[in-house]
């Protein structure tokens, strides 16, 4: 027997980066992880910067980092409206090392202009995409 699904678009401004049919995904929203499965109530809500992990229909994940944006839950369908998404394999290691590293500094710099909060978003994105790296490697594996 057939595993339920749902229709899921995971789009940014730049292209749609996947749509098809899936059995879950997992999405980081404003108000902490979710967990999204066939049939859920309805939802709408912001996303954080983090990942959303793709369960396919044929059972294989697939990672992709999300810069921010908002879910859509409809029973039969899920749209993910992203600020920025890219692929796990599209990201690059060093780059997000790079940032993550200059957003620590900023943040401990007291003389620095630099705002707080831009730093501490900075750091945030940065920390994301290194997670996305990671879960990337281990469903390739």
């Amino acid at each position: 027997m057939a595993a339920k699904t749902f229709h899921l678009d995971v789009v940014s401004a730049e292209k749609e980066l996947f749509s098809g049919s899936t059995e879950s995904i997992q999405v980081t929203g404003s108000e902490g992880e979710l967990g999204i499965f066939p049939n859920h109530t309805p939802l709408l809500t912001a996303i954080t910067p983090g990942m959303i992990r793709i369960t396919k229909h044929d059972g294989q994940d697939e990672v992709i980092y999300l810069s921010g944006g908002t879910l859509e839950v409809q029973p039969s369908a899920v749209t993910v409206l992203a600020d920025t998404a890219i692929r796990g394999e599209e990201l690059d290691q060093a780059k997000a090392e790079e940032a993550k590293r200059r957003a620590e500094e900023q943040m401990l710099d007291k003389h620095n202009d630099m705002d707080f909060a831009q730093a501490s978003s900075d750091l945030a994105k940065a920390m994301a995409q290194l997670r996305v790296i990671e879960l990337t490697k281990l469903v390739r594996k």
